[in-house]
């Protein structure tokens, strides 16, 4: 569960292949740019469900791209109570903003197993000095993270129950589809826990919720699978509009 057949940029291949393809939807990659990429040392790591692979307050020397599964960015208070401020699917690099900051602000955790690809910090500097075009398609890549922040932050702030659910699983759908999966049927292996933690919800109120959205034929979310019936609907409960992922236009 949570493996999503990916379709590289042409010519990627090996173990990065999910986040080229990421980087190519914004930014049009030549064919150095993707052999540089392909050329970083990477060492791989499986994490299993909830556990912790990068915490508060450390610095890291490595960038994670996730390769499979399911992984949330997370902050939490001195009481230990956590907000998941981001989920992060195959192609995404979930700490690129690591590089110039290396002490993580946030935390990164496996949500399901998870694969994770750990790419060293002095590789992908070493890589944007000599491919300025890299820089940029770096640059889009953490534009795109800060732009999905500020649109979750005004959902949490402003939107209802059913706006929140409605809205992470409209996202959600858009963002599997871009990396190759049916944006209307795709597995999206988070718990109602999870769900809760994103929208600051009790999971009792992320079950009612999503007993809403099926009683109404919207979404169908069952055993991590999720099957959208009226995705304009979705759409619209959630108040969800695309543009803020910038998915091929740049």
């Amino acid at each position: 569960m949570g493996n999503i057949p990916l379709t590289p940029s042409p010519g990627a291949s090996g173990p990065l292949a999910p986040w080229i393809r990421r980087l190519g939807l914004r930014t049009d990659l030549s064919g150095e740019d993707i052999a540089a990429l392909e050329a970083l040392p990477v060492e791989h790591r499986t994490y299993d469900r909830n556990r912790d692979f990068v915490r508060l307050g450390e610095c890291v020397t490595h960038a994670c791209v996730i390769l499979n599964g399911l992984a949330g960015r997370f902050d939490q208070t001195a009481s230990g109570a956590r907000q998941i401020t981001a989920l992060h699917i195959p192609g995404d690099a979930a700490d690129l903003h690591s590089v110039p900051v290396p002490k993580a602000s946030n935390a990164l955790q496996a949500l399901t197993r998870t694969e994770v690809a750990h790419v060293p910090h002095t590789d992908l500097r070493r890589i944007v000095a000599d491919y300025p075009n890299l820089a940029l398609a770096f640059w889009r890549d953490c534009v795109v993270d800060a732009a999905i922040l500020s649109r979750w932050a005004l959902i949490l702030g402003r939107g209802s129950a059913r706006q929140r659910i409605a809205h992470i699983l409209s996202e959600m759908s858009a963002r599997y589809a871009a990396i190759g999966a049916d944006g209307q049927r795709f597995q999206f292996p988070a718990l109602q826990v999870h769900l809760g933690d994103a929208t600051g919800l009790t999971n009792v109120h992320v079950n009612r919720v999503l007993r809403e959205l099926a009683n109404a034929g919207l979404v169908q979310m069952r055993s991590g699978l999720v099957e959208i019936r009226d995705l304009a609907r979705l759409h619209k409960e959630g108040d969800f509009h695309p543009g803020y992922l910038h998915l091929g236009d740049c």
